[in-house]
């Protein structure tokens, strides 16, 4: 009786860990969206990591961790480029990372998931809250995530007037991940 009882609570626990995922980065982006004198622009982190941990079923168990390389934002345009990389954007010299982890999860009635976070660019961490879609098969599975962040909260285009360039930026991440 007692092996049983032992067996069936180690079943348990090990049922009630959020899974590993690893990413793909052939098949995952990292965009985002911008405005410059009325034009909008779309652009990608080429170099990103991610350490996923997620259990819809036990979201309290469930982790994202995000490191993006700054230096590696790609617009299509080497000028507008070449300034997100300067002082009054990323500052990329002394700033190369933006990290972004969870503090908590919470499905709402509709059946949507978010998470609660903090995301630090430059030398500076705000609180953002993610859109989560989660779609599993198997072994495999995708991760949407969506966000808006006010570019001045993390100080990117303070240093000048940069009253042309739109204070919001729409942030979608794509992950296509597979089981550890």
């Amino acid at each position: 009786m007692l092996r049983t009882l032992l067996f069936t609570t180690l079943l348990l626990s090990a049922a009630a860990q959020a899974r590993e995922w690893t990413v793909d980065p052939a098949g995952s982006t990292l965009g985002f969206k911008g405005t410059y004198q009325g034009d909008g622009f779309a652009g990608t982190f080429r170099r990103f990591e991610a350490k996923i941990r997620y259990d819809e079923a036990d979201l309290g168990a469930s982790r994202f961790e995000v490191d993006v390389d700054t230096g590696s934002a790609d617009t299509g345009s080497a000028e507008r480029d070449e300034s997100l990389q300067g002082g009054d954007f990323f500052a990329v010299a002394k700033f190369p990372k933006a990290h972004f982890v969870t503090k908590s999860f919470a499905k709402g009635a509709d059946g949507r998931v978010t998470a609660q976070g903090t995301l630090t660019i430059r030398d500076r961490t705000r609180p953002v809250t993610l859109q989560v879609r989660f779609v599993a098969d198997g072994d495999r599975a995708t991760l949407d995530v969506d966000t808006v962040l006010q570019r001045a909260d993390f100080g990117l285009g303070d240093g000048s007037d940069w009253a042309e360039i739109g204070a919001e930026v729409p942030v979608h991440g794509h992950l296509v991940l597979t089981a550890k």
